[in-house]
């Protein structure tokens, strides 16, 4: 019997109940399509922590911590190891830099660097450029919004207290300096943390930069970076009116970037070997990861429970598909037709099932999927009044061939297994028995 007469044979026994074949179809199309949104909402949300991780830091990126200021001898070791591109030494000042700006004021923290290595490795700035001379400064998005003055902090007063009866809460992002920054001139003193500790003398720095926007509205970055050039004169300025050491001024945090993402791993272990305190932001990917891949497994095995449950309907409709076919069984068994091609020609019949319900399935998953990701920031901004989620790149659902591949196995997999027992009933029917039944 040739296959094109194996198909036929199929085709024409489903053309005979299509109503039956309609409602298993609809049964496996269900289990399947459950499956893939199911496990589709694990790769959605893994997708976008990921994202949104990645947009924060480099992924290249390895940050190196100390207790004090590195030493050259301990950067040029760090430079000279191999697949290691740049090496920016961020120092951290330990005082609050207070800036003053015509009537308006602000505390913020402050970072001394070198600004030819900060600009290789930042991202392009909001606004200006970045410093070429000592008292050239750059500040972050929101060092703006916080120069305040007395009338802004009456105000914000007022409406963080109509905030809070309404149980919600006032960022102040109407007050402060609106107008540009870059080019103006401010007067920065530092302030140590120790108690009774008065402010240092005023320095007059001119603004040339402006960081760029922060990734959550949530965040206010109002830093102040400049140049290595000036460490000598924050000393001073910090040693006139506190007893603080000249080594407790300044903490330091190294800034390592990989030539490769797949060197960052090698690098990390050199680092961690010689006794540094070492983060990556693949670290904490590589534990995502981990994470999401049981969760995963969790939900593939989950949804695979409704292929099985669906795989009832496919187990009843080629068992009544033997019974009915009894004669023509008998003789195609008399005409000498071997048992494994009866088994064939009911085993492809169960396969046509689980194959048209995967196809059905793969079409309406997608249709959903596109639906959630398209109606989710609405409901979330319905349901929190909050315009952000509107913008926000949230992926809920995210359905990677890989799934579909997991899927459709699984599905087309339980169909032929279900369809296994039936075929091989119809291999064990008695020819004469067959024969003898009426029509």
């Amino acid at each position: 019997m040739l296959f094109k007469d194996q198909l036929e044979f199929v085709t024409q026994h489903i053309k005979k109940n299509k109503l039956r074949v309609f409602m298993t179809v609809l049964a496996a199309t269900m289990g399947c399509a459950f499956l893939i949104v199911l496990a589709s909402v694990g790769f959605g949300l893994q997708d976008s922590i990921r994202k949104d991780i990645l947009s924060n830091e480099k992924v290249t990126k390895i940050q190196v911590y100390g207790e004090t200021q590195f030493t050259d001898e301990q950067i040029k070791g760090i430079e000279k190891m191999e697949h290691v591109e740049t090496v920016l030494e961020t120092i951290s000042v330990n005082a609050t830099a207070r800036s003053y700006f015509e009537d308006r004021d602000t505390s913020s923290e402050l970072f001394v660097t070198n600004m030819h290595d900060f600009k290789q490795v930042s991202d392009k700035l909001f606004e200006g450029k970045y410093p070429t001379k000592p008292t050239e400064i750059i500040v972050g998005y929101n060092f703006g919004q916080t120069l305040l003055n007395d009338a802004d902090r009456e105000i914000i007063e007022e409406k963080n207290k109509k905030a809070e009866t309404e149980g919600t809460y006032y960022d102040g992002k109407e007050e402060g300096y609106k107008e540009s920054l870059v080019g103006k001139e401010i007067e920065l003193s530092l302030l140590p943390y120790e108690a009774d500790t008065k402010e240092s003398k005023k320095m007059t720095y001119t603004i040339v930069g402006i960081m760029k926007e922060p990734s959550y509205d949530w965040m206010i970055d109002n830093k102040v970076y400049m140049s290595t050039e000036q460490q000598s004169a924050l000393v001073s300025n910090l040693s006139a009116v506190s007893d603080v050491k000249e080594e407790e001024i300044f903490y330091s945090e190294i800034n390592i970037f990989a030539d490769t993402m797949e060197n960052v791993k090698p690098i990390l272990e050199k680092l961690k070997e010689k006794g540094y305190s070492v983060y990556s932001v693949t670290e904490q990917l590589e534990e995502i990861d981990v994470v999401f891949l049981v969760l995963k497994i969790g939900l593939i095995f989950v949804g695979t429970i409704a292929v099985l449950i669906a795989s009832i309907g496919i187990f009843n409709t080629m068992t009544m598909a033997v019974t009915e076919r009894t004669r023509e069984i008998g003789v195609l068994k008399a005409i000498g037709a071997s048992p494994k091609l009866i088994q064939r020609l009911f085993l492809m019949e169960s396969t046509f099932i689980g194959i048209l319900g995967t196809v059905i399935a793969v079409a309406i998953s997608y249709a959903i999927s596109f639906t959630a990701n398209a109606l989710l920031p609405v409901i979330l901004k319905t349901a929190t009044g909050e315009d952000a989620f509107v913008s926000t790149d949230i992926t809920f659902s995210l359905i990677p061939w890989q799934l579909v591949i997991i899927a459709s196995t699984i599905s087309i997999g339980v169909a032929m297994i279900s369809g296994y027992r039936p075929a091989r009933k119809a291999t064990k029917i008695d020819v004469i028995q067959a024969l003898r039944q009426e029509l």
